[in-house]
């Protein structure tokens, strides 16, 4: 581990100028990329802490911290003494990282914003048939995973929601550190999409063959523009706890994909069970409910408003020309 560039922790905001200084964990890619964007524009003072594989365009315009997450005593060691009006945390995964970034920021950080997942709900999926709201998972009820599974990146990414929620309750435990988990949905992006998940369903969609969806499950979308402008809107505000984000109007992965085959030229899609699940495919409804948001006055969007430039830019990238077509 070595610091890059100014180290920004001794500087602090002013209520005159509304300057915050933030500290971001991740922020180099996809939606993280953005939220740092807006930020900046916002005037606030970022510094950025990643490993340095991941090249970004902000140039002078942020400090750097490079630094292993996954190196407790690296990061220890990176942010001695150091102490932020934000911190938003894009690339926390499991309780261990959680518990060194507990120890680190507790009594130095005024908010501490972490990035969670509509995948900590999964295991309630056929316990409750409404959307999930988030008084509706327990946390205490998880059995803490032994702290050496985590070591394994195997283990951890196939228990990617339980790593999650266990991240959520570890920070919970904190008295001293004003905490927001953040459950996104599943962010759908037109490029820099770097999980794979909306490729997957375009192919299948494309192949018009016998492995379409027939599940009729809907689950929660948001762009990532409109999380990042989430992300960014949570990090103005006094709220604590869990809350979710999900732009406006569900879909299920048949419902997708058939937009997909219009968009492409009208392609059919049979709707026979499929031959591999895909990321999207739910037997049942899995959404969330944001209440909460709505509640303290944050409007999200409709996802019908950005679906279909989404979907157009992603087939682009695979050299297919979208077909015109009717607003869904």
């Amino acid at each position: 581990m070595r610091r890059i560039e100014k180290n920004a922790a001794t500087h602090t905001g002013t209520d005159e100028d509304m300057s915050k200084n933030i500290l971001i964990i991740g922020g180099t890619r996809y939606f993280g990329a953005l939220l740092v964007a807006r930020l900046i524009d916002a005037g606030h003072h970022l510094t950025l802490a990643t490993r340095g594989l991941a090249a970004d365009s902000f140039g002078d315009r942020v400090d750097r911290v490079r630094v292993d997450r996954n190196d407790g005593d690296a990061m220890r060691h990176a942010f001695r003494g150091a102490s932020f009006d934000i911190v938003f945390d894009q690339m926390c995964y499991t309780p261990l990282q959680a518990a060194v970034a507990r120890e680190i920021f507790a009594g130095r950080v005024a908010r501490y914003v972490m990035t969670s997942t509509i995948e900590v709900y999964r295991d309630l999926l056929t316990a409750q048939s409404g959307p999930f709201r988030e008084s509706d998972l327990n946390l205490a009820l998880d059995a803490p995973a032994a702290p050496t599974a985590w070591h394994d990146a195997d283990w951890a990414a196939a228990h990617y929601g339980l790593g999650k929620r266990q991240a959520e309750a570890c920070f919970n435990e904190a008295t001293d550190l004003p905490f927001v988990a953040v459950r996104v949905g599943h962010v759908l992006a037109g490029t820099g999409d770097f999980t794979g998940r909306l490729p997957q369903h375009i192919a299948r969609a494309l192949r018009g063959d016998a492995g379409v969806a027939a599940g009729h499950g809907e689950s929660s979308f948001i762009s990532a523009a409109n999380i990042a402008r989430f992300l960014h809107w949570v990090g103005d505000k006094q709220f604590v706890g869990a809350i979710n984000a999900a732009d406006h109007v569900t879909w299920s992965a048949h419902a997708l994909e058939q937009r997909i085959a219009t968009l492409a030229g009208g392609i059919r899609l049979d709707t026979v069970a499929p031959q591999t699940e895909l990321p999207f495919d739910y037997p049942t409804a899995f959404t969330m409910d944001t209440t909460r948001a709505s509640t303290l006055g944050y409007v999200f969007d409709d996802t019908r408003s950005w679906l279909d430039a989404v979907l157009r830019q992603q087939l682009l990238a695979l050299h297919v020309q979208p077909q015109q077509s009717e607003a869904v």
